[in-house]
C-alpha cells in the first residue's frame, strides 16, 4: 500500500510537470521567468488541491481533485495527438510558424473534445443485452433489468432516475436488481431534490430489489429508508422467494463486517432452484463460482470510469466488466448507471444490462 501511494504521487507530479509543458506550449510562454511562474503555479495549485481533499475530507475538495487529475490525463492524451498531428501538419505547412499556430488552435479543441466525450458517456447510458441458460430447471424464463452504481447526489439525480426507469419499462424487465452504491455517501441532494417519486418509478411486476455497497455505508440508516420508501426491497443477509420461481438473494457489502458468508447465506434457500445473487463488489467469483448460484451481478468498479484505469480493475479482478461464466455460475459486472466524483467516463459507458435467463430443459 505504501508503494502504491508513493508510485501514485510521483505519477502525479509527473502528470502536473507534463501540463505545465502543455502550457507553456499552448500559450507560447518563451520568458524564462513566466515559465517558472507557470510551473510554481501549476504544482502549487494542484497539491495544494491534494493536501486540502486530504486535509478537510470534503466532497467538494474530492470532487476538484479527481477533476484535477482528469484534466491532466486529457491534457497528456491531448498533446499525443497533437504530436501525431505535428507530422500530418508538416505536409500541409511548410512554414514552422503556420503550422504551430494551427496545432495551437486545435490543442483547445482537442481537449474540450475529451471533455465533452466523457460528459456524454456519463449521462448517456446504454442498454446490453444477454440471454443466458442456467444448468437448472425454471418454471418459465424471466427478464432481469440490472444496474448498479446509480450514485444519487449531486451530479446524478432526477432526470437519470426517469431514464432509467423509462429504459426497464421499455425493456419490459420481469424483476430489476440493484446491486449496490444506490447513494453517493449520503441523502442530502436526494431528499433536497425530492427524488423519491421517480425512484418510485422503478418498477417490474416481480418487484425491485436493491442491497448496499460502500457508499451506502456512511448514513446506512437513513440510505436504507430513504430506498425502502421508495418501493424497493434492501437485502441485508436475506433471500426472497420470487414468482415460485427463482431464489433472490442479497448480501451487503463489506463493509459490513458482520456480514454472513455466502455459503452460511445460502442455508437460507433451497439451492436447487435456481439462486440469482447481488453482491456489489465483484471480489469473491471464485469463490462463489464453487457454490450453487446461478447469476450473480456486481458493479463497484466502474469499468475503471476513465481510461487507462480499465487496465487496472481488469488486473485487479478476475472479471472486472461484463459476462463471465466460471463452472455454472453467470457473472454480470456492470460499469455502473451513474458514476463516482466527477461526470467523466472515457473508455466506459452508463449502462443498464437486460438479462434474459432461461432454465435448462
Amino acid at each position: 500500500m505504501k508503494f502504491f501511494s508513493i508510485f501514485t504521487l510521483v505519477v502525479l507530479q509527473a502528470f502536473t510537470y507534463g501540463f505545465a509543458r502543455f502550457l507553456i506550449w499552448l500559450f507560447a510562454v518563451h520568458s524564462p521567468k513566466k515559465r517558472k511562474a507557470v510551473y510554481a503555479a501549476t504544482f502549487l495549485f494542484g497539491n495544494g488541491l491534494m493536501i486540502a481533499a486530504l486535509m478537510f475530507r470534503i466532497h467538494l475538495m474530492f470532487r476538484l481533485s479527481a477533476a484535477w487529475m482528469v484534466l491532466l490525463l486529457f491534457a497528456l492524451f491531448t498533446s499525443l495527438i497533437v504530436l501525431f498531428l505535428e507530422h500530418v501538419c508538416r505536409l500541409i505547412f511548410k512554414q514552422p510558424e503556420k503550422r504551430e499556430r494551427a496545432l495551437r488552435l486545435l490543442a483547445p479543441v482537442i481537449l474540450c473534445g475529451f471533455f465533452a466525450l466523457a460528459v456524454y458517456n456519463a449521462y448517456t447510458p446504454i442498454v446490453r443485452h444477454a440471454e443466458i441458460t442456467i444448468d437448472k430447471p425454471m418454471a418459465k424464463p424471466v427478464r432481469i433489468g440490472m444496474a448498479a452504481d446509480t450514485h444519487l447526489g449531486v451530479l446524478v439525480g432526477a432526470r437519470q432516475l426517469d431514464k432509467l426507469a423509462d429504459i426497464m419499462q421499455q425493456e419490459k424487465v420481469d424483476v430489476i436488481l440493484l446491486p449496490g452504491d444506490i447513494m453517493d455517501d449520503d441523502t442530502v441532494a436526494y431528499l433536497a431534490e425530492n427524488m423519491q417519486p421517480h425512484l418510485q418509478k422503478l418498477r417490474a411486476p416481480l418487484g425491485v430489489y436493491a442491497t448496499l455497497g460502500n457508499h451506502d455505508y456512511r448514513e446506512t440508516n437513513s440510505i436504507t429508508q430513504a430506498i425502502q420508501v421508495a418501493g424497493i426491497t434492501v437485502l441485508d443477509d436475506e433471500a426472497v422467494w420470487v414468482d415460485d420461481n427463482f431464489w433472490v438473494v442479497g448480501r451487503p457489502d463489506n463493509l459490513e463486517h458482520n456480514r454472513l458468508k455466502t455459503r452460511d447465506l445460502l442455508q437460507k434457500v433451497n439451492t436447487q432452484q435456481p439462486v440469482f445473487l447481488l453482491d456489489h463488489r465483484p471480489d469473491e467469483v471464485t469463490e462463489h463460482s464453487e457454490l450453487p448460484i446461478d447469476v450473480q451481478v456486481s458493479g463497484h468498479v466502474h469499468n475503471g470510469q476513465v481510461f487507462p484505469a480499465n487496465f487496472i480493475v481488469r488486473y485487479l479482478n478476475r472479471i472486472a466488466y461484463g459476462y463471465g461464466k466460471i463452472n455454472q455460475t453467470h457473472f454480470f459486472v456492470t460499469s455502473g448507471f451513474g458514476f463516482w466524483g466527477v461526470p467523466f467516463r472515457l473508455g466506459s459507458q452508463s449502462e443498464v444490462w437486460v438479462i434474459d435467463v432461461k432454465g435448462r430443459e
